[in-house]
């Protein structure tokens, strides 16, 4: 029977997995509070690493990012290796590859990675890393998932929710875009099936199409029984509002899409739940939480 140990506690992710994973032999330890030296990796034929500092609005010296993202989820790897894991699975992002630019093309598992800011530049070191030690022994498999939602979801996902709940008026109308997502029972299951097949390489999770602002918008109201009125705003403004607050305007109106036909082919994978199925499960479980 596999036996997994999640590096990383209390993560959404780490959370989710070890709630909804068809494996169930699964321990989880805390980075913060354990030295290497205190983690029994020999026990365990897998390690599923999520520690991590993710992407923050708040300033923080990319030498954290890299003390982190980079160093601390080497030296977990080597000593996994060291002590006879088989597998590392590691859970980097879609931020490697940088700024979308559709000129690039739609990202692939084969893509060039040009990280552009230290959250991605972080994890693209720590995925350089983790494939020098590659051997027969030592399977390395790296999942880049793009933005994951679900139940629980907290951050941008939830903000979206609350103003779909909260307005009736949005000016999210007209956006053409294309964005893709994961939900958090589609990356589980991905997980899962690299973990069976035990295969060293790139994985890229996501739904089984991408979405744009507005069509996001629209099932997340649908699910809420909600029916705002979705203004489109006059292009200069939209131009103005990417020059003045270009993160925000970049994640409503800008595109983020991949391709993960390697991985399905590479794995035979097939997402379960649609976007949808995905969002309903996700709008259902804020309207409980909205009643307590």
């Amino acid at each position: 029977m596999t036996k997994i140990l999640i590096t990383g506690a209390n993560s959404f992710l780490g959370k989710n997995f070890a709630e909804n994973s068809q494996i169930k032999n699964i321990d989880e330890v805390c980075l913060i509070k354990n030295t290497l030296q205190d983690i029994s990796f020999s026990k365990y034929d897998v390690v599923l690493h999520v520690a991590a500092i993710v992407h923050q609005t708040q300033k923080i010296p990319e030498s954290q990012y890299i003390k982190v993202n980079t160093d601390l989820c080497l030296e977990v790897a080597r000593e996994a290796k060291k002590q006879g894991v088989k597998q590392f699975v590691f859970i980097s992002t879609v931020k490697v590859y940088g700024e979308f630019k559709p000129e690039r093309g739609i990202w692939t598992e084969d893509a060039v990675c040009e990280p552009d800011d230290s959250y991605g530049k972080s994890k693209y070191l720590a995925e350089i890393g983790l494939k020098e030690l590659i051997d027969d022994n030592f399977t390395v498999s790296i999942v880049r998932p793009p933005l994951i939602y679900g139940v629980g979801v907290k951050a941008n996902m939830l903000s979206l929710i609350k103003l779909v709940d909260r307005f009736p008026l949005l000016p999210l109308g007209g956006i053409n875009n294309k964005r893709s997502f994961t939900s958090i029972e589609n990356l589980v299951q991905l997980i899962d099936e690299v973990i069976e097949k035990r295969i060293s390489g790139v994985f890229l999770a996501m739904d089984n199409r991408p979405l744009s602002t507005t069509e996001l918008t629209k099932i997340i109201a649908r699910h809420l029984n909600k029916k705002p009125l979705l203004i489109t705003l006059p292009k200069f403004i939209v131009s103005v509002g990417k020059k003045l607050a270009s993160s925000i305007f970049d994640r409503l109106y800008g595109s983020f899409e991949i391709d993960n036909r390697i991985t399905r082919k590479t794995l035979g994978y097939q997402p379960k739940l649609s976007s949808d199925q995905g969002l309903k499960k996700m709008v259902l479980a804020y309207l409980e939480e909205k009643k307590k």
